[in-house]
């Protein structure tokens, strides 16, 4: 019985702390803002604590975590009106590159090792410092960098390529699931992708992935058999 109950209010907090954290954004962890992430560490030591412990009342474990998200919700509700709330809630953005120069006090005042700093470059494609105009430790710990311009990307304006922007190919079916009509690409409809599937004589269910572009170029992949 004591296990049945331990399943049953694991699903539910697994639920709760889901909806929690969807209400909360779809940033990724190194994403989080540092208030988000004591938040999410919250919810997950609180909702562990019902579980474990069937003494306490489920309330126990539900009321905590809604306030908290409340809490979350309303921190960055007043960030996005308020900038100076944001900056101390979060911070500001501090370079610690600046025109090739490692400004070695800032990297002291964020206790950033140059083994941290020397990472972040590598994260982002340079290992070799000489090769950094500016790079920025962004409020949530991420390294942004800027390139010195003999180590930049070719771009089509360096070029002086012309040519037009471009939407990216659509998702029209996802493993065997047709995307609402909002995601398709200009040209097409559910009329025209039914008369392809017919031609290739697949059914929607059979396709792994259907990506089409503006064009009317198309590409299909079939579900394999997977043993």
């Amino acid at each position: 019985m004591n296990l049945f109950i331990m399943l049953f209010r694991a699903a539910i907090l697994y639920f709760l702390v889901i909806v929690a954290l969807r209400m909360m954004g779809k940033r990724q962890l190194g994403e989080l803002q540092p208030s988000e992430l004591v938040v999410t560490i919250l919810i997950s030591n609180i909702a562990s604590i019902p579980i474990a412990d069937l003494s306490l009342p489920m309330v126990a474990g539900i009321l905590p975590i809604t306030v908290l998200v409340f809490l979350e919700l309303v921190i960055a509700n007043l960030s996005l009106r308020f900038p100076k709330f944001r900056r101390i809630v979060t911070g500001n953005p501090v370079m610690v590159i600046r025109e090739g120069k490692i400004d070695q006090k800032a990297l002291h005042l964020l206790r950033f090792s140059i083994d941290d700093l020397m990472e972040g470059l590598r994260g982002q494609g340079y290992f070799d410092v000489r090769q950094v105009y500016s790079a920025v430790v962004e409020t949530t710990g991420n390294l942004s960098v800027l390139p010195k311009f003999e180590n930049q990307p070719v771009q089509a304006s360096m070029l002086n390529i012309k040519g037009m922007d471009e939407n990216p190919p659509a998702i029209l079916i996802c493993d065997g699931e047709i995307s609402e009509f909002k995601n398709f690409a200009k040209p097409w409809d559910l009329q025209r992708l039914e008369k392809i599937l017919q031609a290739d004589g697949v059914s929607a269910s059979d396709v792994f992935l259907f990506l089409a572009d503006d064009n009317g170029s198309y590409t299909l992949i079939r579900k394999e058999r997977l043993k």
